[in-house]
């Protein structure tokens, strides 16, 4: 069975949702990723990734992937019957791969990650400056369509959804762009993603009590 080592609400929360909507079956299990310890067994997260982040998708013959963009289409791929992927050869894998960069890079790591880990507002001005153009993109391309690749729901999805929810807590209101806001609501909808969502809220919550 995969195992997914994970942190509520962080990043791998888009590879829960994947799961989930592929209905494919794996164990959970939480990894701090301040104390770097595996909640279970108090076991050093490190030895699974050196980098100490999530996820960490560990496969059937105990092999490891790790950074999202990886573990999202080999989790697509384990059920391509699922639609979460295209298909090889489709010109639209290749936007899939675009937009999972897209995320990674320019929403991820150029902003999310230095807001939730840098407090000084000299650290914070470059990537607050530049989000209303980065957010700009996916607002345009989401303006006449439903999804981001295609005409269903896909593991850039999952990724963006869980993107989008970050945003306000970082202190961006996706209000000020109409067409992420309707986007967003829609996602939140879908039965799997919202059981993916509530289930981390929970585990959040829990953890701060």
């Amino acid at each position: 069975m995969l195992q997914l080592y994970f942190f509520p609400m962080a990043c791998s929360l888009s590879s829960r949702i994947a799961l989930m909507e592929a209905d494919i079956e794996a164990q959970y299990h939480l990894a701090h990723i301040w104390t770097k310890r595996i909640v279970d067994d108090g076991s050093d997260f490190r030895d699974l990734s050196p980098m100490g982040a999530v996820p960490v998708l560990v496969l059937e013959n105990g092999d490891r992937l790790t950074e999202s963009a990886a573990v999202l289409q080999y989790i697509a791929d384990l059920k391509p019957q699922a639609g979460l992927a295209p298909r090889f050869g489709d010109p639209d894998r290749y936007r899939l791969q675009e937009w999972l960069s897209f995320i990674g890079a320019e929403i991820h790591k150029a902003f999310l990650f230095p807001t939730f880990w840098y407090k000084d507002e000299g650290s914070l001005a470059k990537p607050r400056a530049r989000i209303a153009q980065t957010l700009s993109v996916p607002a345009t391309h989401l303006a006449s369509r439903e999804f981001l690749v295609g005409n269903g729901f896909t593991v850039a999805d999952a990724h963006l959804t869980w993107a989008l929810l970050l945003l306000r807590p970082a202190g961006i209101d996706i209000a000020q762009w109409p067409s992420l806001s309707t986007y967003l609501e829609r996602m939140q909808a879908r039965p799997a993603v919202k059981a993916a969502i509530v289930t981390e809220m929970a585990l959040r919550r829990a953890m701060a009590a």
